[in-house]
């Protein structure tokens, strides 16, 4: 059994003029992370590796999950196919994990997360929201055949406020 735990980067801002991988969160992007990682955090689900896309909205992201989650950076990476908004990049990613890893947890951005949760779950989400949490399950015990696989958990900013 395989899972993956999508979760799209904070609310970000546009008010400086900044490179699109340079945007920060804006303050909101920070509560509705912290929102959202600690109802997650109730789960008590066993992550095997984190992974981050480099834009710095969803590092942020990532940090403010992970130390919510007291997880041991220790297993995670930054990984540059992950700076991707069609869901291609994320997906070549996941699929050549190594099989040890059952659950994974991925931080970065949509169209690329709406896409996948789509793709992969079996519950239409018209939108995964900034600091949105999608979890899906797959009965395939080896990530280069992932399918289709079960919603388990859909947890967004607005459902906890």
């Amino acid at each position: 059994m395989k899972r993956v735990i999508l979760v799209r980067h904070g609310k970000s801002s546009w008010k400086y003029d900044v490179a699109d991988r340079d945007r920060p969160l804006q303050e909101r992007g920070i509560n509705d992370a912290h929102l959202v990682s600690k109802k997650f955090g109730n789960e008590k689900l066993k992550i095997d590796f984190a992974f981050s896309s480099p834009a710095n909205r969803a590092l942020h992201t990532a940090m403010i999950f992970l130390r919510n989650l007291k997880y041991n950076l220790k297993h995670f990476r930054v990984d540059e196919n992950l700076y991707d908004f069609s869901g291609s990049g994320v997906q070549s990613h996941i699929q050549s994990l190594d099989d040890n890893i059952s659950t994974v947890m991925v931080f970065g951005h949509n169209y690329a997360f709406t896409n996948l949760a789509n793709t992969w779950g079996d519950r239409y989400i018209e939108n995964v929201t900034t600091s949105g949490l999608v979890q899906i399950r797959f009965d395939e015990g080896n990530w280069k055949s992932i399918s289709k696989g079960k919603t388990e958990q859909v947890i967004f900013p607005r459902h906890l406020k």
